[in-house]
């Protein structure tokens, strides 16, 4: 029985890095292979009762990242539908070639941090095809933003899920991550901006009239109210967290039913057609749900496995033949580049105790940056990459050949700067 799960697992995990050759969405597979795993669980009569109990438990902590994440990304749709990334895109038009490379890699570093990886490379992508005319350059600016909002989202609580897994999982605290990572995590970006800035050859060639199509039913001050509104409500969580105590969903929640009101009553005086597209319930409608989803599915699975003790055994297996913490999480990190670094990081948690590894300690640190950064020596290994890959079909073997060697030394360059760092 307990082969046959572990079997369901591998052969739903391996499906899901598929996912562009099968054409089969990542989260239907995950749904399936984690009611899968349940269902073998509770045919076993020996474990039943023990399974059924502790579902309830599972699904409990799994169901704090769901809501955070419907949070925060109803949000973000929420500025996005204000058009209040123009912001944004009005302070990046430059010509100089260095400091255009510079600002990119930047403001992409520090979006990614408030936002979120995923969201702010989704935000770079719309800035870059409204600046840059050449693809080939435009393609190693997109790489650059792959790596720089991943190294964004590895240093912030709210900037990568990864992050944000082990803060809810309270192995870290968001005041200490931010101290302990930011260097490596800035390392991790310099160095590959600096790679790029000397590969570009030559005058970076603009459009001329590159401004955004604003959103006719946003008016300038709508627009720079939620946004400016919407990001101190996002930084506003890790706040409210260490005041309260509460769990950082419920600050999520409280942010997103300030962003509600406040459109609610920004919005009272306007017809329903101009109103609805500037709500919440809008909003809702168009974030990505099968991302949502898909966190389930997976963390749900590797539930699991932990139920029967599986990850235990893979600690006590990596305890004896690596030893050595350092190597285990950068292990962690160059695997996150082929496999998915959400249930990489959910097998560490359930591997290793807050007992073992207190809230705070080197490990979960380091696991942080590593786990954040590693997906980026692959196109295939983030979030962020995958995006990139779908909206403007950025070749695998490209990515390989002009940028993985660049984000690997900026993954390792940051490694460095962490182990020295805390030596």
């Amino acid at each position: 029985m307990f082969i046959l799960l572990l079997l369901a697992f591998i052969v739903g995990y391996v499906l899901i890095t598929l996912e562009h050759t099968i054409h089969i969405n990542k989260a239907a597979i995950a749904l399936i292979t984690a009611v899968l795993c349940w269902t073998i669980l509770v045919l076993n009569p020996a474990i039943k009762e023990e399974a059924l109990a502790e579902l309830g438990h599972h699904l409990s902590s799994i169901a704090e990242i769901v809501f955070f994440l419907l949070g925060a990304m109803t949000i973000v749709e929420l500025i996005d539908a204000h058009d209040g990334f123009q912001n944004i895109t009005d302070k990046i038009k430059t010509t100089n070639k260095n400091k255009l490379i510079w600002t990119i890699s930047i403001v992409t570093f520090f979006l990614s941090a408030v936002l979120d990886n995923l969201t702010s490379t989704i935000v770079m992508i719309s800035i870059i095809n409204k600046l840059v005319k050449e693809k080939q350059v435009k393609w190693q600016l997109l790489g650059l933003v792959i790596i720089s909002s991943n190294a964004g989202g590895a240093w912030s609580p709210i900037g990568d899920v990864t992050t944000t897994m082990l803060w809810i999982g309270q192995q870290v605290t968001p005041l200490n991550i931010v101290k302990e990572t930011f260097l490596a995590s800035l390392a991790c970006m310099i160095v590959p901006t600096l790679i790029i800035s000397y590969r570009i050859k030559g005058k970076i060639e603009l459009f001329e009239n590159s401004t955004n199509n604003l959103n006719a039913l946003s008016n300038a001050f709508d627009r720079n109210l939620v946004f400016f509104i919407g990001i101190a409500c996002l930084l506003f969580v890790p706040v409210f967290k260490t005041i309260t105590h509460l769990p950082p969903y419920m600050g999520m929640l409280l942010s997103l039913g300030i962003m509600w009101v406040l459109t609610e009553l920004l919005h009272s005086k306007k017809d329903i057609d101009e109103k609805g597209f500037l709500s919440v319930n809008h909003a809702i409608r168009k974030i990505d749900t099968p991302s949502i989803l898909f966190f389930f599915g997976i963390l749900m699975s590797i539930a699991a496995l932990e139920q029967v003790g599986y990850l235990n055994d893979v600690a006590t297996y990596l305890d004896h033949s690596i030893g050595d913490i350092k190597f285990i999480a950068m292990l962690i990190g160059l695997l996150s580049s082929v496999l998915d670094n959400v249930p990489l990081v959910a097998a560490l948690q359930s591997m290793y105790s807050l007992d073992m590894y207190p809230t705070d300690h080197y490990f979960w640190e380091f696991l942080a940056y590593t786990a954040g950064t590693g997906g980026s020596v692959l196109i295939i290994g983030s979030a962020a990459g995958v995006a990139v890959m779908g909206i403007e079909k950025i070749d695998f073997f490209w990515y390989l050949k002009n940028i993985s060697w660049i984000a690997l030394i900026g993954f390792l360059t940051g490694a460095l700067v962490f182990i020295l760092e805390n030596a």
